[in-house]
């Protein structure tokens, strides 16, 4: 009986045909890998099963080189390796056996990709064929070769047999031809280049999208997906955030048009799922992943490397976000991201990496009560300085919601506690509570002014932060600059004493601050539902009813953690 050739792998059965082997072989060699002998494992586990008049030693190689052809129909060469040449052997080999398996067991049988390489899904000799002919990649072969009897002539040592099998082969892929078609439209270079430098034709630009939502309903003037990913974007003021979020569009977008040949608004459940996938080895890694470069560079890639488990959460959490949004304005329909996860990913905690602990706090601080007297920082400077680390660190606000905070945003509630009104991160509105070291550093920030001190003399529309020459307040890019300016110095003080302090404070931000405020409340034991709630990343489900005790409890807790000084 002849053997069936697999055109996609070069193997003698179909990719969708071939398994692991049964678990007591994996077991045979799993205990092989750990010490035991070939005839002790095989006896031990496969007992009768055993092929007549084959070794011991060669039912362990057989076994490994059934793995082998599984992993490779897999596209998995990274875990081949470990069941190809020379195996280890020991405690360590057979936890890395044991963790491939894991690994394959949910490995999905591979598409075919337009952008994939010739080698990689047709016979090593047809391939090594087709790349000395110039003909690297399935676009390349689905469009250069013409349509027409004999085609393959032109093509030396392929043969009317290579030619059949790569016949068949796009038989059974017949949307890789209009794929590459689609591409060739885009004038798509070889690599992967930023979204503003293509020319994306309107079969993959989201006009005809397979998920749009009727026209009539949507409340976005978006023609295409592009534009809507730029309206989604607009929401978001904060520069930072808004660099952070079009990457993450901009690399679905490529990776839909050039892997998928589909349109953002044509993802299908299944395409998250791919490219969940993607995210953790992005493939194939010249197109996609390079060093930090400009976006002008010829050498710009969409990635550094692979993304790690909370990164790829993070990636599919933004995602998911910007579907929901495109849904409400009535552009798409569904959301391919819903329910995607990460497996391993920890749920959002406050982060504590960009924080100062207790004592540095302390270093920092003393810093800043010299910094007229001893490092050439004129007064009102130095005074406006310390206000703004001291209140942003007994608040937890963000440089934008601190400088456009004005005296009329604070409030006195019946219970004798202050709080202060924000518009938040979206315009989201939102409270926090003004604990004694917040209200003692602004009425000595209000008299080093010459502003009342009093509330009822207070002038609402006075900013909370001031310029230096006049009553007008500071963009939140001033803002930046002065914290910034500032953590420069106390670097170049502490850089002798503390380096390992200096060295963070070049790197921090202001919104080390808010990590600070956090850091330091759960220290003093504030929970981590009243941390969460002051710093509104997260609202708690209450009913009403419990709406007036949360507040009290809040208010206690924040206030006590940031105390007023003693006179």
């Amino acid at each position: 009986m002849r053997k069936l050739i697999c055109v996609e792998t070069g193997l003698s059965v179909p990719a969708t045909l071939l398994s692991l082997p049964d678990a007591a072989s994996l077991a045979a060699l799993r205990a092989w890998h750990e010490g035991l002998s070939s005839r002790d494992a095989v006896t031990r586990y496969l007992g009768g099963a055993r092929p007549v008049g084959q070794s011991s030693r060669g039912v362990i190689g057989a076994i490994r080189r059934e793995i082998a052809t599984f992993t490779r129909s897999r596209h998995r060469d990274d875990l081949a390796k470990l069941f190809t040449g020379p195996a280890r052997k020991g405690p360590a080999a057979a936890r890395a056996m044991a963790a491939a398996i894991e690994q394959l067991r949910s490995a999905a049988v591979p598409v075919p990709l337009i952008g994939d390489g010739v080698d990689l899904w047709l016979a090593p000799r047809v391939a090594a064929v087709l790349r000395q002919a110039g003909i690297k990649t399935l676009a390349d072969l689905t469009l250069r070769v013409p349509r027409r009897r004999r085609w393959w002539v032109d093509i030396g040592g392929l043969g009317a047999a290579g030619a059949r099998r790569i016949e068949g082969f796009f038989a059974a892929h017949p949307d890789l031809t209009d794929r590459a078609r689609a591409l060739v439209v885009s004038n798509a270079p070889e690599h992967v280049v930023p979204w503003e430098k293509i020319v994306v034709p309107q079969r993959v630009d989201g006009t005809m999208g397979l998920y749009r939502a009727p026209r009539a309903s949507c409340i976005l003037r978006a023609n295409n997906d592009f534009e809507a990913v730029q309206a989604w974007l607009s929401l978001h003021e904060a520069p930072a955030t808004q660099r952070a979020y079009r990457k993450e569009a901009e690399r679905l977008i490529l990776w839909a048009i050039v892997e998928r040949g589909v349109a953002l608004s044509s993802l299908a459940t299944e395409d998250a799922v791919a490219y969940r996938a993607f995210l953790r080895q992005p493939t194939p890694r010249a197109r996609w992943v390079g060093p930090a470069s400009p976006r002008t560079s010829a050498e710009w890639r969409p990635f550094a490397g692979g993304l790690s488990t909370r990164s790829r959460a993070y990636t599919l959490s933004v995602l998911s976000s910007m579907f929901r949004w495109l849904i409400e304005q009535r552009y798409v329909l569904a959301n391919p991201f819903a329910g995607i996860k990460v497996r391993g990913a920890r749920h959002a905690t406050l982060d504590t990496t960009r924080s100062f602990s207790e004592g540095e706090w302390t270093l920092v601080r003393t810093v800043a009560e010299g910094l007229e007297w001893s490092y050439g920082w004129q007064p009102g400077a130095a005074q406006r300085l310390r206000f703004l680390i001291d209140f942003s660190y007994g608040t937890g606000l963000r440089a934008s919601e601190l400088a456009h905070a004005t005296l009329g945003s604070i409030e006195l509630d019946a219970h004798g506690d202050h709080w202060l009104h924000v518009l938040g991160k979206g315009s989201k509105a939102g409270k926090v509570v003004l604990p004694g070291l917040a209200r003692a550093v602004l009425d000595r920030h209000l008299a080093q002014r010459g502003l009342p001190v009093t509330p009822a003399k207070w002038n609402p529309a006075t900013p909370l932060l001031g310029s230096l020459d006049g009553e007008a307040g500071i963009t939140s890019k001033r803002l930046w600059a002065i914290v910034k300016r500032f953590f420069g110095t106390a670097a170049g003080v502490l850089a002798d004493t503390s380096p390992a302090l200096a060295e963070k404070l070049q790197l921090a931000s202001p919104h080390w601050m808010r990590h600070t405020h956090a850091t330091h409340a759960l220290q003093r034991g504030a929970d981590l539902p009243t941390v969460r709630d002051n710093l509104r990343h997260a609202s708690l489900s209450t009913t009403s009813m419990y709406l007036h005790s949360d507040d009290l409890r809040r208010a206690k807790q924040i206030g006590g953690a940031f105390e007023a000084p003693s006179a």
